[in-house]
């Protein structure tokens, strides 16, 4: 692996650990707070109170790590930061409305999806200019589909999905982060083949980044990244699927996500029309929780089929290069 990529990683690892409990003390002092669904795990009764929207913390680590060792940006590179730091904004909004409310309840969902519309027009006219193609490969085959003026709707939705799905996973301590991480360094590796030393920067801030946070998050959590951290890191996987023009090796690298949305959507419709539930609490972690897992078992097994999601998303691409 390049050695500036190591070395991007290494100082947005480093960073990140040392703001996190920084970032603990300050959060405590102005009251930013995890408030807990009522409707929830009764054992996540003890997190009320955790800190939270630490994902400005693994922001910041990435960031400075870019700032200090990946200059002059690329328009690559920019456009991932755009679409990253911009849905992390909406997720700031987001928290900063549930704590000073102090409710679980945050932004009104048509407020977040005008802001995303926004973003994507903003995203799509930079593309447009810079000859981006508005062909999308099908994995596993030779086929190229064209989807013309619809590309800015496959756009929307990529930003939409991905951050409403990374936000549903993130919530269990550690999950969300250590999965991401794992679609990411897909995302690094498919960067690097295509010769986008740009965008595998890019990943290797986040991970090493999020690594750092995630020794303050994982269980017992003693900081949360809030929506702050989940949208930013499902804006930053849309970002670099589109950019590397693996639209639909997202739904493979980001498997897990996909799951967790799809047991939801599962969930509310069996419930809607037969009254019944197919799993005992969605997302799907909340199912297993119930079963008696406890955290740890959870949050390892799903890390491990995201692995398993990620394998699956690079098996074509590292055959065609190996």
């Amino acid at each position: 692996m390049d050695t500036g990529i190591i070395a991007v990683a290494v100082v947005a690892f480093i960073i990140s650990t040392l703001l996190s409990p920084l970032f603990i003390m300050y959060s405590r002092r102005v009251q930013f707070q995890q408030h807990i669904r009522e409707d929830g795990p009764g054992t996540h009764i003890v997190k009320k109170g955790t800190p939270t929207m630490g994902g400005v913390v693994f922001l910041a680590g990435a960031a400075a790590s870019l700032v200090l060792l990946a200059r002059p940006f690329s328009t690559l590179l920019w456009l991932a930061l755009l679409v990253t730091f911009w849905s992390g904004a909406i997720g700031w909004l987001d928290d900063y409305a549930k704590v000073s409310r102090s409710r679980s309840l945050g932004l009104k969902a048509r407020s977040k999806l005008f802001w995303q519309a926004v973003l994507t027009i903003v995203v799509v006219m930079v593309l447009y200019q810079a000859g981006h193609s508005t062909e999308v490969a099908v994995p596993f085959s030779d086929i190229q589909l064209e989807v013309g003026v619809l590309y800015p709707l496959l756009v929307f939705f990529m930003i939409t999905g991905t951050t409403n799905a990374v936000n549903l996973t993130d919530g269990i301590d550690g999950l969300a982060g250590g999965s991401g991480i794992v679609a990411l360094m897909a995302f690094l590796v498919l960067s690097s083949l295509q010769g986008l030393n740009d965008l595998a920067l890019f990943c290797a801030a986040l991970v090493g980044a999020i690594f750092g946070f995630l020794i303050f998050n994982l269980h017992p959590a003693r900081l949360f990244m809030g929506d702050v951290g989940s949208l930013a890191l499902g804006g930053a996987l849309a970002a670099v699927a589109i950019l590397t023009k693996a639209e639909l090796t997202l739904v493979l690298v980001g498997g897990l996500f996909i799951l967790e949305t799809v047991s939801v959507m599962l969930q509310v419709l069996v419930f809607r029309l037969t009254g019944r539930r197919v799993l005992l609490m969605s997302p799907l972690h909340h199912h297993f929780e119930l079963k008696g897992w406890s955290e740890w078992q959870v949050v390892t097994f799903l890390w491990g089929l995201s692995f398993l999601f990620a394998v699956a998303g690079l098996m074509e691409v590292t055959v065609e290069w190996f």
